[in-house]
């Protein structure tokens, strides 16, 4: 059972649009290990994340321990590993696991709006900016810097690519701001 939770889990957090956790209240256990699966985190000033795994003997079975850790650095991940402290939302946004921190009654307005807004963004980049960034993370720079040209080089060819370019230069030419554009995913 875990292992198919786990295939889930990984099958979640390498799909090609970015991914957003509006946490409010208690994120222990497989709902902490859900969110650091995404690839944003808002949360309200109630929020406190933990992996309870220590008091109960056990690891965390589903990644969180090391992905904490890619947030937030070893010996942050380490303390909460062994400890089993609760992790309130404030101190998570210091060490980099939290995007920002939202009031109790527009979390899911700001969720929301933040989704919207990425849905209508560059989606084709949005999706090879996730390759990017899990190639650096599974091997470093180098792994990133050795597929960049593979994974970016294709967008060069999409109609969003070729209208955000032109976008440009014709404001760059007319000494203009460059217009806010609708991508459409093609």
């Amino acid at each position: 059972l875990l292992e198919r939770f786990l295939a889930v889990y990984n099958r979640f957090e390498r799909l090609p649009f970015p991914t957003i956790a509006a946490v409010q209240g208690a994120c222990w256990g497989g709902g902490f290990e859900l969110a650091l699966r995404c690839d944003m985190i808002l949360a309200t000033p109630s929020a406190h994340f933990n992996h309870p795994d220590q008091s109960l003997g056990i690891t965390t079975l589903l990644g969180g321990v090391y992905r904490f850790a890619q947030r937030a650095g070893r010996n942050v991940a380490a303390e909460m590993a062994f400890t089993s402290n609760p992790v309130e939302a404030g101190k998570m946004l210091e060490y980099g696991v939290v995007n920002r921190i939202v009031p109790e009654k527009d979390l899911d307005k700001e969720a929301l709006s933040l989704a919207e807004s990425l849905a209508h963004g560059p989606t084709r980049a949005h999706a090879a900016h996730k390759v990017l960034l899990r190639l650096w993370s599974l091997g470093g720079i180098q792994a990133a810097d050795d597929a960049i040209m593979d994974v970016s080089m294709p967008l060069f060819e999409t109609e969003d690519t070729e209208r955000g370019l032109k976008s440009a230069e014709d404001a760059l030419r007319k000494g203009e701001k460059r217009p806010a554009l609708k991508f459409k995913g093609r």
